[in-house]
């Protein structure tokens, strides 16, 4: 009897190594961000400035500051086995603080920001991780406050899609969020947002890790 009870623990224990070392994979499993439309501003030739670095705040050769909510925004690419995916291109574009984008397909009566560069990227390093200097995203007309990003890489082709603020009151209201059916979807897309510290030179931090497929 004390042999076979040996012999069913024993079972048991690797039955629970097993299990164990299945669990992670398991855990550390990542959701892919939802794909969402480019929208009619993802800036053409004629639209985009000699500046496209990941400073959208300053222009190289003028000496102003953009108007607006300074933000420091980061996050990682991943892929849908949590492995950061290095050297992808991260592209981001975004109206100004007063709602209008730097593309000769806007005509909105609104005044353009001669310091905000309106679009920008950068590449990923080698943990997959991506920095932009930005502001706080604002509502125009007929959408919640967005940012728009595409990333590319030849490891995975392209994705487009935006990220969103939490909690704004808007959201529940705009169409193209709206259309993403599934709540944890709608989730994904979403920003974290803290306070930055005073030496920073911003007022608000955002995270936003892109996992593509």
């Amino acid at each position: 009897m004390n042999r076979i009870t040996s012999r069913r623990q024993l079972l048991g224990w690797v039955a629970f190594g097993t299990s164990a070392m299945l669990l992670p994979m398991q855990v550390l499993a990542a959701v892919k961000t939802p794909a969402l439309t480019e929208g009619p501003f993802y800036p053409g030739p004629k639209d985009l400035l000699l500046d496209q670095d990941n400073d959208l705040t300053t222009i190289a050769g003028k000496s102003g500051v953009a108007t607006g909510e300074l933000l420091d925004l980061s996050g990682r690419v991943l892929d849908e086995r949590d492995r950061p995916m290095k050297n992808t291109l991260v592209e981001i574009w975004q109206c100004n603080a007063n709602g209008r984008y730097h593309h000769s397909g806007d005509d909105s009566l609104a005044p353009l920001d001669p310091f905000f560069q309106g679009f920008g990227k950068t590449v990923t390093d080698s943990d997959g991780h991506y920095r932009f200097r930005t502001i706080k995203p604002v509502a125009y007309s007929g959408r919640t406050p967005h940012i728009h990003f595409k990333v590319k890489s030849r490891d995975f082709g392209e994705m487009t899609s935006q990220m969103f603020m939490p909690g704004d009151p808007g959201n529940d209201r705009d169409g193209v969020l709206r259309g993403v059916r599934s709540e944890a979807d709608r989730k994904r897309l979403m920003m974290s947002l803290k306070p930055a510290a005073p030496d920073r030179g911003v007022k608000l931090l955002a995270g936003f890790d892109i996992v593509v497929g």
